[in-house]
């Protein structure tokens, strides 16, 4: 897919065999945040489509969420607000639980972070089955936000979750996809 701007970021993400399981198809974006194109690219074409929409905070998913949300939020010129593992949060934070093809895991965000009515922006690297941006979603609900959008480097269109979050009436708006897994 090539961008506005002509640049075809998927040529940048690298895809590793039986990673971290065998069948599985790991898209690594790390390879396209090194380069200075790639990068800038993804952001600007994460964030475009939101530079008139009203704002409050963009929200990044641990960890490479943390990396583009912190860019995207800089760029708007909005607060950032991280979720993160179970744990990891050094204030009272709330929680949710979300299923992982191997168990059962829980994202968490400070307790106060997020106020009624404010308006989010949640960037994360990669949606595919959704588990864990559904549960970010949730969170968000649960805190008193709403959520403009949800934003997405990589969509993995055949495992279902940018599918789940249109369902839940969250505008998702991706830059490329992979078909399989």
């Amino acid at each position: 897919m090539d961008l506005r701007n002509g640049f075809n970021i998927k040529q940048f993400i690298r895809t590793i065999p039986d990673y971290p399981k065998k069948g599985v198809m790991f898209r690594d974006i790390t390879t396209l945040l090194s380069d200075p194109h790639g990068f800038r690219a993804s952001v600007d074409e994460l964030m475009w489509p939101f530079l008139t929409m009203d704002v409050d905070y963009v929200v990044g998913i641990e960890a490479r969420g943390f990396i583009l949300g912190g860019a995207i939020a800089h760029e708007l010129g909005k607060g950032f607000i991280p979720i993160r593992k179970k744990g990891k949060l050094p204030w009272k934070t709330i929680g949710r639980e979300y299923s992982l093809e191997y168990g059962v895991d829980r994202i968490e965000v400070h307790s106060d972070a997020i106020k009624k009515g404010d308006k989010i922006l949640m960037i994360d690297d990669l949606i595919a089955t959704g588990g864990t941006a559904d549960a970010a979603t949730d969170l968000i609900k649960d805190s008193g936000g709403e959520i403009v959008a949800a934003a997405f480097v990589v969509d993995l269109p055949d495992l279902g979750g940018a599918k789940k979050l249109r369902d839940k009436g969250v505008k998702v708006h991706t830059l490329v996809e992979f078909e399989g897994d």
